[in-house]
């Protein structure tokens, strides 16, 4: 596990409540960075988890918005720099599947087109919402953006084809967002695949989750902890790394 002095540092992490943005706060917070943890207003976790974290000794704070709200995230990111002073990194990790059970990609009765507005409207547009009330502060700090895309955006299948056009279009826009912010703000992100407990994979019944994953190099699932660790790499380290989109498939399967 790699580690990092992130005192003064300051952190903005949607979907912190839970996952794998759960996670990434825990390992900033850990290593002495100031956390802004973002989720919906309504999600019990939240007051809950800060209460926890704050009670381990950790800087952290709650700034409740929707991602589909400019104006949410507007006031998130504003509130945020007020209560910590700055902000240095911007983790862009909320998003949703819309769909307990996959969807074929041939069902255009689910996909409709309420479908499709919610999950562009939060995976793709929710990204730029924050990046767009954070990019001063950001380019000011000379700091970090880490997109948590999915390896659903490189064709591995997901939970339907919206949610999986959603993610790419994240990797594409990630390099997009790293011209856009360049030379003070690096902007990469991460595409992770089968999650470890998180609910979301649809993908699979159990017993074809187990056969998948007994076929990967690594014979296991990714689990928040992996994910948060290679987003704490590319916010602390990786100088020289911009515009990229990390896969992090447990080695693929074959």
């Amino acid at each position: 596990m790699i580690s990092a002095d992130l005192s003064g540092k300051v952190a903005f992490v949607t979907g912190g409540a839970s996952g794998i943005g759960l996670a990434t706060v825990e390992r900033l917070a850990a290593n002495k960075c100031r956390v802004a943890i973002n989720d919906l207003a309504a999600s019990p976790r939240l007051a809950a988890e800060v209460e926890r974290l704050r009670a381990a000794g950790r800087d952290v704070a709650a700034f409740p918005g929707d991602v589909s709200s400019q104006a949410d995230m507007d006031a998130a990111v504003a509130a945020a720099v007020a209560h910590f002073g700055r902000l240095d990194y911007l983790v862009n990790n909320a998003g949703t599947p819309g769909t307990a059970a996959p969807i074929p990609v041939d069902d255009f009765a689910r996909m409709d087109e309420a479908f499709w507005a919610k999950l562009v409207s939060i995976n793709q547009i929710g990204p730029y919402r924050c990046l767009k009330a954070a990019a001063p502060h950001l380019k000011a700090a000379k700091g970090a953006v880490v997109n948590v895309a999915s390896t659903a955006g490189l064709g591995y299948g997901g939970s339907s084809s919206v949610y999986a056009s959603t993610k790419a279009a994240i990797i594409l826009l990630t390099t997009e967002w790293s011209y856009a912010m360049g030379p003070e703000v690096r902007v990469n992100a991460i595409a992770p695949n089968v999650v470890d407990g998180s609910g979301w994979d649809c993908r699979f019944d159990p017993d074809q989750l187990k056969n998948y994953v007994a076929k990967l190099p690594l014979q296991r699932a990714g689990t928040p902890a992996d994910y948060a660790e290679t987003i704490f790499y590319l916010l602390a380290g990786a100088p020289y790394i911009t515009g990229q989109t990390i896969v992090m498939d447990g080695g693929g399967a074959r």
